[in-house]
């Protein structure tokens, strides 16, 4: 699977069988704060939620960059991999993510 960089967009995206997922994030305060995750039905299960939030995690810590949630899957995600040192946003609703 080859995820797309559209940093300047705020989006890491890949496209499996014809279907666009995606995630959304934005940079403030020397953070990066994944805001929405999206996959569609049709392609979920196979780890491709994981796989761009852990491509835009990997990419704010290249960039010296605190890792941030606000989506409800990248909170989770975060808790399931401390070595990242991420937290929740402050815009953080639990079930929701920001779009």
């Amino acid at each position: 699977m080859k995820i797309e960089h559209k940093i300047e967009d705020g989006i890491f995206d890949t496209e499996v069988n014809g279907f666009r997922a995606f995630v959304k994030f934005k940079i403030y305060d020397g953070s990066l704060d994944v805001r929405q995750t999206v996959v569609p039905k049709e392609i979920g299960g196979r780890g491709i939620a994981a796989a761009l939030v852990k491509e835009a995690y990997d990419y704010a810590l290249r960039s010296g960059l605190k890792c941030l949630a606000t989506c409800s899957y990248a909170v989770v995600w975060l808790e399931r991999h401390p070595e990242y040192g991420g937290a929740r946003s402050k815009d953080y609703v639990e079930g929701a993510c920001a779009v």
